[in-house]
Formats: C-alpha cells, sequence, structure tokens
C-alpha cells in the first residue's frame, strides 16, 4: 500500500527494522522479528505488542519502502506491505517507473520533490472513490488495511470507523482496536503473543447499553448469543455508543424489514454508509421526530441563534433547523419556545443592515419571525430565498365537510360555561403565539393541552401538533383518489375492517347510522390501499372513530397516517414490534421510578401484558370516551412520552392497591376499577355518550378521580423524562424485542422439526443458527440475489428463512459427510434439487435438516436410498463445467442455472402441485380448503417403499458409480472399498447381461420400452410404432438398467461397504467446526 510521505529518522529507525535491499534512492526494511513462517522469539512478541498498542502500521505491514536523501538521515516511508509478494511488487514498480527518471534531475531536493509529488498522485488515484467521504484519508487507508488482514472479511464489508479502547476479558483489560463495519462490531488485541480476536455480527446483538461499576468507570456493554462483552476507554464514549446502536438498528432493518429499507437507496447499498453519513441520518431522524415533519425532511444546516418573542418582550437562545421545506426553531431548553415555520406560508425574506446578523421571516398573516446572531446570515438568506422560490405556493382548498359528532352535544349550562371558558383561554394564547402551523409552541400551550382542548378546537390542534397539516398540504385531493380507486376493492384487509366497523365505539350516536359507519370504512379502506404492508389491524378502528368524532374525514385520514407512520412506527402490524418494544420501555421506567413495585412483581411481564391495549389504542379502550380524548390531546402534543407518563401516574396512583395482590388477576381486576372510576367533570358531551359509570357503595375504596387531575400528577412527577432517553430506550429495546422474536421463530421451527429427525433439540439449534447465517451473509453482500425473498413474518415459521441453492452448497461443503467427494458440487446440486419439491429454487430448513440428519443419522438403506435418488431424475441432471480446468467444480452462475432445469411433470401432476403450493388465491383470499388438503397429504403421507423408486438406466449407473468412488477416497479401507465397488459393479452387469440372454429379442425390445418409460423416455406405444418402422433396430442391443433393489442386495453382500456407510459421524465437532470456519469459507468466495 502507498503511504502519504513522511519523515522517518533512521538512526532509531534500525532498532526496530532490518535492511533487505537498497539502491541510491530506495530502501525496503523488515520489521525485526518478523519471521514468514511465524514466531519471531521474544523480539517479536516485544515488537509486536508494541505495534498493537501504539497503532502502528507494522503491525499488519512488516515491509515497507523508504526514499532516502542523499547526504542526510532523513528519510521518508512510502510504502508497506502486508506480505514479502506485495511490498516486492510495488519495488518492482519503482525500479521500472521511477529510477530511470530520477537519473535526469540535478538537485536532490528536486528528486524528493519528485517522488513526494508521484507518491501522492497514485494515493489519490487509489482512494478517489473510496475514501474521499472520510475525515482523514490516510489514516482511515491504514486502518482500512489492518482491519482487512486481521479479520479477513470479504473486500464488500464497508469499515464505518475505528476506536482505540480495552476488551475486558475476565478481569483484565486488553487494549486494542474496535472496528464497527456495515454488518459486524470486530476487536483485535496483540499483547506479549497473546492474540484477542472478536467478531460479532450486528444481528446477532441482543443488547446494547453504556453501564458503570466498580472496576469500570464507564463502559459499552455488548450481549451476543448469550455472551457479555464489555468494551472501555474511550475518548468519545457517547459518539461511539450511539455510532453502535444506529449500526445495530440498521442492520436489524435491513434484515428483518427489507422491504421498507430496500426502498432507502443510501442504506441499502452498504458502500455509500460512512460515519458522517451515518451521524447526519441521526440528526436528521431526530429532528423529523421532534418538529413532527415527514420522514422525507432532511436536517441541512443548524445555526446557533435567538428568536425574537413578542408577547414575552425577550429574545430566547436556541437552534435554527433548515431542511428542504422548514425553517425550524427550539430554545435550548425545548419546552420554553419553539416554532414550525414551513417554506410554503413564506412570502418574503429579509437581513437587518445593522450588527445584529438578524434574518426575518415573514409568512402569510402578516407574521414575522426575527432571529438574530445567525452566523453566515447573508449566506442563510439567500438560500432561503432560493428555496423558498422553489416552494410550491399553491394553498390547499378549505373543506366545508364538518366532524360527524358536531351534532352530538348537548351539554348542561355549567359545562357549557366552562368549555367557553376554555376556548376563550385558547383564543387568548392565538392572539399572543399567533394561529396554524406556524404558532409558537410554549410551556402556556402544554398548560392548556393538560387541561383538555376545547370540543370546537380539537380536531385543528391534533392536526397542528401531529405535524398531519404538513402532510395534508403537501398532498392536496390525494385522499379522493385513494378513496375512487380502493372503492369495491376486496382483500382480506377489507374483509377485516367489514367484520369490525360495528364494534368501533357503538354506543356512541356517531356511529349508530349509516354517515358515520360510511365514513370509517372510506378512511379505513384507503389507509389499507395506501400501505399495504400495514393493511388494517385491530385497534386502528377503534383509533379512527375517536379521529373521526373531531376531524373532517380528509383531516382523520391524516391524523392516522400521522399516527401509523410516524408517531407510533411499527405498532400496526403482524407482529406489533413497535407497541413490544414500547412496553419493554415502559417496564424500564418502572424498574427506574417504582421500585418498590417491581420487588413485589414476580414477573414483570405482568405489566406487559395488561398494558398492550393501553399503547394500541392510546387508553381509548380503557378509559369512558370523556376521559380518553384528553389523553389523545396529550399524545398529539407529547407523542409517546404522554402515554409513559400517564401508564408510570395510573400504577403510582394505585400502588398500595398493587402491592397487596396476592396475584395477576387480582392486579387486573384493581386497575379495571379503577378505570371505571376515572371522570371528566368537565367534559360537555351528553350523558346518554358518556361511558364512566357511577361507582357504586361496594366500591367505596375507588373514589372518583378526574383526567385532568391525573394527567397534570403524571406531568409534575414524570415531566422529567427526555424525550432522548425515550429514543435511546427505544433504541436498545428493540435489538431485544427482535431477538426474543427471532428466538421464539426457531424454537418453533425446531419443535416441528425434531418430531421428523434424529437429530438432538441442541444439534438442531446449531443447524438452524449455521442455516440462518448463512442466509445472512446473502443480505450482506449479495444484495441483488434475485431468488432471495424478504424475511415475511406474516408467513408459516417454517417459510420465513429459506436458502437458494448457492447458499446449500456452501452449507453442504461445511456440514456433509460426503463433502470431500471430488465432485462435491454435483451432488450438492442434485441434492437441492431433489429437496425442491415446489421447484421454485428455494428450501426451508426442515427439508434441509432431512438431508443432514439422512447423512448423519440413517441406516445403510436409508443412505443408499438417498445417493440412489441423487441420481435419477428428477434430482439428477447431466453437468458439465464450461471451464474444463476447473475440473468438477461448479461456478455460482452455473449452479443456479442447473438448479433451475427441471423435469417436465404431466399436466395431472402440475395441477395439483400448483393447488397445494398456492393455498391463497383470487384478492388475498385464502383457500382454507387448499390448507386442510395439503395437511391431510401430510398426515397421511407413509414411509416411502423402495419398490415404488424407478429403476436407474446406463448413464445414471455410471455416475452412481463415479459417486460412490469419489466418497471412498481417502478412507482408511480405500483399497478394500474399490475392490467391493468393482466387483458389485461387475456382478451387476453380468446378472443384466444373463437376464437379456435369456430373453427373445421381442421381449428385450418390450423390456426396452418399459425401461425407458420408467426413465423418463417414449411411450410403449411409440417405441411399437417406431420398432414396425425400423426393423433393424430390433437387432441394437437396449439399454439395461437396474432397480434399487438389486444395487441394495448386492451392496450388503461386502462388508468393507456396509461398514463404511455406517460408519459413525461426529455431530458435535462437525457442527463446531462449520461455526468457527464459516465466514472464512464466505470470505473464500
Amino acid at each position: 500500500m502507498w503511504l502519504k510521505p513522511e519523515e522517518v529518522l533512521l538512526k532509531n529507525a534500525l532498532k526496530l527494522w532490518l535492511m533487505e535491499r537498497s539502491n541510491d534512492y530506495f530502501v525496503l526494511q523488515r520489521r525485526r522479528g518478523y519471521v514468514e513462517e511465524g514466531g519471531g522469539g521474544l523480539t517479536g512478541l516485544l515488537v509486536g505488542t508494541l505495534d498493537s498498542v501504539l497503532d502502528s502500521t507494522a503491525k499488519v505491514a512488516p515491509f515497507r519502502i523508504l526514499h532516502q536523501t542523499p547526504d542526510s538521515q532523513v528519510y521518508l516511508s512510502i510504502a508497506c506491505g502486508a506480505n514479502r509478494e506485495e511490498i516486492t511488487k510495488h519495488w518492482d514498480w519503482l525500479e521500472q517507473n521511477i529510477m530511470k527518471t530520477l537519473s535526469v534531475f540535478d538537485s536532490n531536493e528536486d528528486i524528493t520533490h519528485f517522488v513526494q509529488g508521484k507518491i501522492r498522485g497514485l494515493i489519490a488515484e487509489e482512494g478517489r472513490h473510496s475514501f474521499a467521504k472520510e475525515d482523514d484519508p490516510e489514516k482511515f487507508r491504514e486502518a482500512l488495511l489492518k482491519f482487512g488482514k486481521c479479520f479477513g472479511l470479504p473486500e464488500q464489508e464497508k469499515l464505518v470507523t475505528y476506536y482505540s479502547c480495552s476488551y475486558w476479558k475476565g478481569r483484565v483489560p486488553c487494549q486494542g482496536w474496535l472496528y464497527l463495519s456495515t454488518n459486524f462490531l470486530s476487536f483485535y488485541s496483540f499483547l506479549l503473543g497473546s492474540e484477542i480476536k472478536l467478531i460479532i455480527s450486528w444481528d446477532a446483538v441482543s443488547k446494547l447499553e453504556k453501564t458503570s461499576n466498580v472496576l469500570l468507570t464507564e463502559s459499552i456493554h455488548v450481549c451476543s448469543q448469550g455472551e457479555n462483552h464489555y468494551f472501555s476507554m474511550f475518548l468519545h464514549i457517547n459518539e461511539t455508543y450511539l455510532l453502535m446502536e444506529q449500526l445495530a438498528n440498521y442492520a436489524i432493518k435491513r434484515l428483518f424489514d427489507k422491504e421498507t429499507f430496500a426502498n432507502d437507496p443510501i442504506l441499502d447499498d452498504p458502500l455509500q454508509i460512512t460515519k458522517r453519513g451515518l451521524e447526519n441520518r441521526a440528526h436528521s431522524e431526530q429532528f423529523s421526530a421532534f418538529f413532527r415533519l415527514p420522514k422525507e425532511e432532511t436536517l441541512k444546516e443548524v445555526h446557533e441563534c435567538f428568536l425574537w418573542v413578542p408577547f414575552s418582550h425577550f429574545n430566547t437562545h436556541g437552534k435554527m433547523c433548515v431542511s428542504e421545506n422548514y425553517v425550524c426553531f427550539a430554545s435550548h431548553d425545548g419546552n420554553l419556545c419553539s416554532v414550525i415555520i414551513p417554506l410554503r406560508e413564506v412570502v418574503a425574506i429579509d437581513k437587518t443592515n445593522d450588527s445584529s446578523k438578524s434574518v426575518i421571516i415573514s409568512i402569510k398573516g402578516k407574521t414575522a419571525f426575527r432571529f438574530s446572531e445567525v452566523k453566515d446570515f447573508e449566506q442563510l438568506v439567500a438560500k432561503l430565498r432560493l428555496k423558498c422560490g422553489a416552494a410550491s405556493t399553491q394553498c390547499h382548498d378549505i373543506s366545508t365537510e364538518v366532524p360527524i359528532s358536531s351534532d352530538s352535544t348537548d351539554p348542561s349550562d355549567n359545562t357549557e360555561l366552562k368549555e367557553k371558558m376554555k376556548e376563550q383561554s385558547w383564543n387568548i394564547l392565538f392572539a399572543e403565539c399567533g394561529r396554524g402551523v406556524s404558532m409558537f409552541r410554549t410551556k402556556k400551550t402544554r398548560d392548556l393541552v393538560i387541561r383538555g382542548i376545547p370540543e370546537a378546537l380539537r380536531g385543528e390542534l391534533w392536526m397542528l401538533f401531529s405535524g398531519a397539516v404538513n402532510d395534508m398540504a403537501a398532498n392536496p385531493g390525494y385522499y379522493a383518489e385513494l378513496v375512487e380507486q380502493s372503492l369495491g376493492t376486496c382483500n382480506l384487509a377489507t374483509e377485516e375492517i367489514e367484520r369490525d366497523l360495528c364494534r368501533s365505539l357503538p354506543e356512541h350516536p356517531a356511529f349508530q347510522n349509516d354517515t358515520g359507519i360510511s365514513s370509517l370504512r372510506r378512511v379505513l379502506t384507503a389507509y389499507a390501499y395506501k400501505n399495504p404492508k400495514i393493511g388494517y389491524c385491530q385497534a386502528m378502528n377503534i383509533l379512527t372513530s375517536v379521529l373521526l368524532l373531531y376531524a373532517k374525514e380528509e383531516e382523520a385520514f391524516w391524523l392516522l397516517v400521522a399516527v401509523c407512520e410516524r408517531m407510533l412506527p411499527d405498532y400496526f402490524n403482524r407482529r406489533i414490534i413497535g407497541a413490544l418494544v414500547d412496553q419493554a420501555v415502559f417496564e424500564e421506567l418502572i424498574r427506574d421510578h417504582l421500585p418498590q413495585l417491581t420487588e413485589h412483581m414476580t414477573d414483570m411481564t405482568f405489566f406487559s401484558s395488561v398494558s398492550l391495549s393501553w399503547f394500541l389504542t392510546l387508553f381509548i379502550s380503557v378509559l369512558p370516551i370523556e376521559s380518553a380524548v384528553n389523553v389523545v390531546d396529550c399524545f398529539f402534543y407529547d407523542g409517546i412520552k404522554a402515554i409513559l407518563q400517564l401508564g408510570l401516574a395510573i400504577l403510582d396512583y394505585n400502588l398500595d392497591r398493587l402491592l397487596t395482590c396476592k396475584d395477576d388477576a387480582e392486579a387486573v381486576t384493581a386497575l379495571n376499577r379503577f378505570f371505571d372510576s376515572v371522570t371528566n367533570k368537565d367534559s360537555p358531551l351528553p350523558s346518554s355518550v358518556r361511558q364512566s359509570s357511577n361507582v357504586s357503595g361496594e366500591k367505596g375504596n375507588y373514589i372518583r378521580v378526574d383526567i385532568t387531575d391525573l394527567i397534570r400528577e403524571s406531568n409534575e412527577k414524570y415531566g422529567n423524562i427526555r424525550y432522548e432517553e425515550i429514543h435511546s430506550m427505544r433504541c436498545r429495546s428493540r435489538l431485544y424485542v427482535i431477538q426474543t422474536l427471532e428466538e421464539t421463530t426457531k424454537q418453533n421451527v425446531v419443535r416441528v422439526v425434531s418430531q421428523d429427525v434424529n437429530l438432538s433439540l441442541h444439534e438442531l439449534n446449531e443447524l438452524y443458527v449455521l442455516f440462518k447465517k448463512e442466509l445472512f451473509f446473502s443480505y450482506y453482500w449479495c444484495l441483488s440475489c434475485p431468488v432471495l425473498k424478504y424475511h415475511d413474518p406474516s408467513l408459516p415459521y417454517l417459510e420465513q428463512y429459506q436458502i437458494d441453492c448457492q447458499q446449500f452448497r456452501m452449507l453442504y461443503q461445511l456440514l456433509s459427510p460426503w463433502a470431500h467427494a471430488a465432485n462435491k458440487d454435483s451432488l450438492a446440486l442434485w441434492t437441492f434439487r431433489l429437496l425442491d419439491e415446489n421447484c421454485d429454487c428455494l428450501i426451508n430448513f426442515k427439508d434441509f435438516s432431512s438431508a443432514i440428519d439422512t447423512m448423519y443419522n440413517g441406516s445403510f438403506i436409508d443412505k443408499l436410498k438417498l445417493l440412489f435418488k441423487l441420481h435419477i431424475p428428477p434430482a439428477y441432471t447431466e453437468v458439465k463445467c464450461k471451464d474444463p480446468s476447473k475440473g468438477d467444480e461448479l461456478s455460482k452462475e452455473e449452479l443456479l442455472y442447473f438448479s433451475q432445469l427441471h423435469v417436465s411433470k404431466p399436466p395431472n401432476v402440475k395441477k395439483v402441485a400448483s393447488l397445494k403450493n398456492s393455498p391463497e388465491k383470487g384478492k388475498g383470499k385464502v383457500d382454507i380448503q387448499a390448507y386442510l388438503s395439503q395437511w391431510e397429504d401430510e398426515l397421511s403421507k407413509k414411509e416411502e417403499n423402495i419398490k415404488d423408486l424407478p429403476r436407474m438406466n446406463q448413464s445414471q449407473f455410471i455416475q452412481f458409480s463415479k459417486t460412490l468412488y469419489n466418497l471412498f477416497h481417502g478412507d482408511p479401507e480405500e483399497e478394500s472399498l474399490y475392490q467391493a465397488i468393482a466387483f458389485v459393479t461387475s456382478l451387476l452387469l453380468r446378472m443384466e447381461e444373463v437376464g437379456r440372454k435369456l430373453h427373445s429379442p421381442t421381449a428385450s425390445a418390450k423390456e426396452f420400452s418399459g425401461t425407458v418409460c420408467a426413465s423418463g423416455g417414449p411411450s410403449e406405444g411409440k417405441t411399437e410404432s417406431h420398432l414396425k418402422k425400423d426393423p433393424s433396430s430390433l437387432r441394437e442391443e437396449p439399454q439395461w438398467s437396474f432397480a434399487f433393489e438389486q444395487i441394495l442386495a448386492s451392496l450388503l453382500n461386502e462388508p468393507a461397504l456396509v461398514r463404511f456407510f455406517e460408519k459413525p459421524v461426529d455431530v458435535k465437532v462437525k457442527l463446531e467446526n462449520a461455526k468457527t470456519s464459516q465466514l472464512s469459507c464466505r470470505t473464500k468466495i
């Protein structure tokens, strides 16, 4: 590798380097203590330790080339090499291209300048594409060299960054280097001959957290596959931890949410990922989440500045954040003041001429925002003016439609007065802070939200606080188009929607007529059409019903979009991962804030089971409707933070009762009675709509609790929980939840498969890990492989992970006891074709484990039957390698081509197969009868009778014999095995010859016809007509064939052959070897 020329003092360097070659201008040196055969003695250990600790390039590059300036002790290092071949290549290039040119220079200074310029040019050309985005390209090149040499990962593995740190092995810290790449966390240390090399794939990480204890003041704890790893002594531990968190979640998302991930062109290509890019992405995500902006918004600039707050008459210090379509501001105390300015609302952008460096942004409605002390304010004004010129000035038409519940209120005089007072308070706020998307959001705004938003303003403010108003403004007419396109569609989602329509707030008058039901149907169907990945999930109907009570139909649709896709991500899908993640966050908060409750409860999963409906329906399903809408108010303003705070307040309020409960059922009853006692004394809803019950005398202990007081208490006690803390806890919990779900999948698959194989549960677990890892390797480095399907958790457990022929070959070579055969690629291909019964070029774990089990634990007959079936259709196909020099080795393209060649089947067989393989037909409807038929076939499937196997023809038998010869190669009884198979082959041929002589020519022809038919050749009728046309064909010697019974009987008479196939295989050792070599085998490819 060429290095940026740096000065080296040769006098001191001679203590650590030995000279191997030299000329007038260059010196080639070898690191002292480095011996190519390994070892190096004490000197090698000391030098190696020094290199590792000091991060010397020599640790992985024991050779180097120096440029020497004549008559000087100063030399310049210009190249290094990991081995003699690499450094010799550089040396030869210098002699051929540089040496002749240097002789024309007159001065030594000119020679040095020329060499430096030439080497820098080579480095620039070499790293033009790879390292341009890195902060220090030269150091990164050196780190990349070490990363590649230490861990031997494929070239496609992208190194993101690296850190110096200590890895704790027991109680001993080992100083070394931590390398973070797109798919792996890797650590390397070399101290006094003790080498530590650690490689952990991000998708295997179940816990990632910052910890501290007596020994470690601050460290990063990584848990992978039950093993704990601790890293400490970082220079910037927070930066390191956040980057590790991002990479872990990035890997989880790529492997388990591939469809969404593929829509992101940057993350979908690992070679585009850099440390700076990940940091920018994290800032953009935090920016869009905090201000509730569309996910597409990217943070472009951040400026420290002051914003003039007119109603308070002071400048508040904070940050101005600029994206493609918005200018936002948040004070350093986020609760003090924040503003969102859509560029579509901007009418003018000006700057002041004084020293205040001010930017003035004027919007529609005669409102202006003044930002002062803005660095580079002139350039900012120019950029914003350019953006505003490109921004759309279309104003979305205001619909005259009204919420469907507008005529359902009949309040008493007292509640009507309170409602008017609330509206008056908000009107005063609007007068001070402005109204609409660009209003100032202050502490007073939060206080009014906690008191409850007035009925008349609820829809408007929900749209504003959720950010749905921006989505609707950016997509005028989109909802009407969706309604028209989704009209009349019939699928599983629409059927579920129809079933749940009448269950959505059935006691509310708004949903007791066709108007309300029709609106609910249109909103849910339109959303299912827009986002088929989510479609429709239970709880969406309840949430949408409440949205329709206060918002217009189109607004309710955009509110639903905001909730499902931004505010509660991954909540409404089949695995409700988002809800499970937030429940894990809730449990962590309970441990932190209510430790006495944690000590009392023996099982924390109680809180998960009881709180699931709280999160999925925002308390709508457990609280009376008049109280639940106040919770929804807070949710749209504060996000999930409001739900977590309220959950803690509810448990705190009932703490004494819960501590006296003896079991979970009693605790659930106590909480349900509490929810019944929650009221909203300020609600203007009529009594016919209200759901709160009158607390009877039997429930005297449960006094009425006003929802406003409960929410206020939750803010006072738990309002110090920060958004950043919740985001970090969500990231940590997501890893744990995903790994828990994956472990459940593995247990279910292993339990099903264990009934059909002789492998132990432990062996099946190990085999499953290898199977899944091989699939993941393809996701890592073979992104464009068309046959690989995205992970779909909605599929049955066995079908969630399937491998293609290339991946099967890798596993076959790692695990099969027959992988030493010369034609191992052909054997792997035929085995895959045999297992791929539905001809989709994919097999699942059950298919894979059945074949491995036969090779490991099958009897002599089972193994022989497997080999026999591999050499007859549909498994067998003639394999011809394009490159004869490679022998029997097949390229990836050849392997995939041969795996897709299938023997044609009769039409009726095809029809049955297609029925079995597609239980889903029509528009999303599931054909239950097809599933039942398939299940019945599997239950009635009997052990295959050897008499049912077709006969093996001449060419197939010849290949079968070659395979046996290949299998015997290298065996201790190789000679006797060869003699045995030669005897058996000769015996079978003689038997067939005798059999043919006993029959007349006509009989032989008929037998030949039957044999050809059995092996997939022409039918008997066609053969007879051919014989009539060409009588001379009778004199031709017909092909011979063998039945499995003949081959079996002959082989059973040879003890050496029986011993070979019944020889036990040490499965444990085989699996261990496969685990340690799986990654290195991939690297070689």
